[in-house]
């Protein structure tokens, strides 16, 4: 595949779909956390409901502890954070040291904001911009095409599916469909893997309706079986993403 390693490809993909986790999670829980301050105390069941997990929370604080910074929550923000900076560490020749300290910078924003005395939005608003930067630093120091490709269809995947699940508007969704298919034109013929061509037409039928949710089941599904390994791989061994 390249100069880029299988192992380094799982791991791109990854690094992309858990930073923007990260992102698309950070805004959706503030916003019900403005709901809650709002005087909507069991806005947060929305969120969950959206997300297909069990209520197991006392009440709304007790969520945002554990969806903001409970490390052992495969949900939570600072769970994210932490698998991109583990796939980042493996990574820094492609993506540089500069935009990895950005990850780490993120972990140590997230996790000062839960002793802070400041606003919770207030205080998180420093990781907003330390993950900016790391994609900054990505776009500026990443020489590698295939690279970029990979990692930025780990993106698209992550972003498609959290919109789904969250009722973004169809818009939001078709914007990044479209840069999905975009990166899918450009992944390298070598590719271990190949995208699923029956999964990328039940996307399309399902960004062009105006009521896509009642097609949600299938679109989610779609996304999660987008890629299939290659029936002749070189080498010999077969591409797993990582769970």
């Amino acid at each position: 595949m390249g100069v880029i390693s299988i192992e380094h490809s799982d791991k791109l993909f990854w690094l992309g779909r858990y930073s923007v986790r990260v992102f698309t999670e950070l805004e959706s829980v503030l916003k019900y956390y403005d709901n809650m301050i709002d005087g909507d105390v069991i806005s947060y069941k929305e969120y969950l409901k959206n997300l297909g997990l069990a209520d197991d929370y006392k009440n709304g604080q007790e969520f945002l502890q554990s969806f903001l910074y409970d490390e052992n929550n495969v949900n939570s923000i600072a769970y994210s954070l932490n698998r991109a900076y583990d796939n980042g560490i493996v990574l820094r020749e492609h993506i540089s040291t500069n935009a990895l300290s950005y990850l780490q910078l993120a972990i140590d924003t997230l996790r000062n904001s839960k002793s802070s005395t400041n606003a919770l939005r207030y205080s998180l608003i420093p990781l907003r911009d330390n993950m900016f930067a790391f994609w900054g630093c990505v776009d500026n120091y990443m020489i590698s095409d295939e690279a970029n490709t990979i990692l930025r269809l780990g993106k698209s995947i992550e972003r498609l599916d959290l919109y789904f699940r969250l009722g973004y508007p169809l818009s939001a969704i078709d914007a990044e469909f479209k840069l999905l298919c975009s990166r899918l034109l450009k992944m390298p013929r070598n590719s271990p893997y190949n995208y699923n061509r029956k999964s990328l037409t039940v996307l399309t039928e399902v960004t062009g309706m105006e009521n896509y949710r009642v097609r949600l089941g299938e679109a989610l599904q779609a996304l999660a079986n987008m890629f299939t390994p290659n029936p002749t791989p070189k080498p010999q061994k077969q591409f797993q993403f990582q769970q």
